[in-house]
């Protein structure tokens, strides 16, 4: 049952997929750009590299020979990964899902035109007088993401002419690899937006997690709860949805599926990331039987998943850095965070630090049924007494 698997990128969501797997009796090497990364600190060996210079991946893979490479991160030479898999290699959940979905127009094209899902209305510019073009074309407000991104960067809200330039020089500058392409889309007047944890299996039905709500800041995720309010109906269309492009992506694995809900106009489909999602990270609260960790590293190992129940009302809270330095990060306030009842706090451990970077999450939970608001404002508080220094 002994796998070697290769995790690129090793962010704190490879940290918790990393430590899931060390209880199963794996074997991880963890790779990244950057030494001391999370991951690297549960892993059993590690790799320093750029995951977009395609040689340097190819040496790696040969080096460590894996049984199967799960990818964390966005930034990868993902054609690479096609010729891996055709040497035995199992690519997680498949080539094919990860280089759909490191590309936001590989994706969109996919669920919009091939599938056809409910997306916002949307124009692809490579160039700033196209984008000057999209924006006419979609009109105000809009919003912009560059095509490869990830956590909120390059992403901008644009309510006007006068906001164009900033925002091009944005997505530009937060775009990910070598694509500066970005994505114009429609601004959806949504009540809510959610997280659709799906699993897929190898040899099982897909499973859904509940619904998790999330808050985002400059496209980049501050807080979530689960279960998150939504309808029968919206719940059956987002499981529909889900199925839909998990199925025509192919492999096992958790996916994040992202969705906009209106109570006027419906479902639409938004992202899709083929791993653990960060919104995810409130089900280290224990709010299920198994969190997404546990689930990822089930579904690639081809270990049975038979069911997935909701155990607690949950809520996270991330811990953002307010300082920018290169030295190792300090924090207080840890003992304050343990005052408060059915808390957990979780630092990621990274190396450096810049300013508005994840370092760390507050989780905590309640019985089902409870006060959710409540608890959000619980957790956002005990986050609130973590510093970084």
């Amino acid at each position: 049952m002994t796998k070697k698997i290769l995790l690129l990128g090793s962010g704190e969501l490879g940290k918790e997929f990393v430590i899931a797997c060390q209880r199963k009796g794996q074997y991880v090497v963890a790779c990244d750009s950057y030494a001391g990364a999370p991951a690297m600190q549960v892993a059993d060996e590690c790799e320093v590299f750029s995951m977009l210079d395609g040689d340097a991946l190819e040496a790696a893979v040969k080096k460590h020979n894996p049984d199967l490479i799960v990818p964390e991160i966005e930034a990868i030479r993902t054609e690479r990964l096609y010729e891996f898999e055709k040497q035995g290699i199992q690519v997680v959940p498949s080539a094919k899902a990860v280089n759909y979905t490191m590309n936001r127009k590989a994706i969109r094209e996919l669920a919009h035109t091939e599938l056809g899902l409910k997306t916002a209305n949307y124009r692809y510019a490579a160039t700033y007088e196209e984008f000057e073009k999209a924006a006419e074309e979609i009109g105000y407000p809009f919003i912009v993401k560059p095509l490869m991104s990830s956590s909120g960067h390059g992403q901008s809200k644009v309510d006007s002419p006068a906001e164009l330039a900033e925002a091009w020089k944005c997505a530009a500058e937060g775009a990910r690899g070598d694509i500066k392409e970005v994505i114009v889309e429609e601004f959806i007047k949504f009540d809510s937006e959610i997280t659709l944890l799906t699993v897929t299996q190898k040899n099982g039905k897909t499973l859904f997690c509940q619904p998790i709500g999330h808050v985002q800041k400059h496209g980049d995720y501050r807080e979530s709860f689960q279960p998150a309010p939504i309808t029968p109906e919206q719940l059956k269309t987002a499981q529909e949805m889900a199925d839909k492009v998990t199925a025509a992506l192919t492999g096992a694995g958790i996916w994040g599926v992202e969705f906009f809900l209106s109570d006027k106009e419906g479902v639409y489909f938004s992202e899709l990331s083929p791993r653990p999602h960060d919104t995810g990270m409130v089900t280290l609260a224990g709010t299920q039987n198994l969190s997404e960790f546990e689930l990822h590293c089930r579904a690639v190992l081809g270990l049975p998943i038979p069911e997935i129940t909701q155990e607690r009302m949950g809520a996270s809270a991330v811990i953002l850095s307010e300082i920018e330095s290169q030295e190792k990060p300090r924090y207080s306030g840890e003992e304050e965070v343990c005052k408060y009842s059915n808390t957990y706090l979780r630092i990621f451990g990274k190396p450096t630090t810049r300013l508005h970077r994840r370092m760390g999450v507050v989780v905590s939970y309640a019985p089902l049924g409870g006060d959710i608001n409540a608890l959000r404002d619980k957790c956002k508080e005990a986050a609130s007494k973590v510093k970084v220094y």
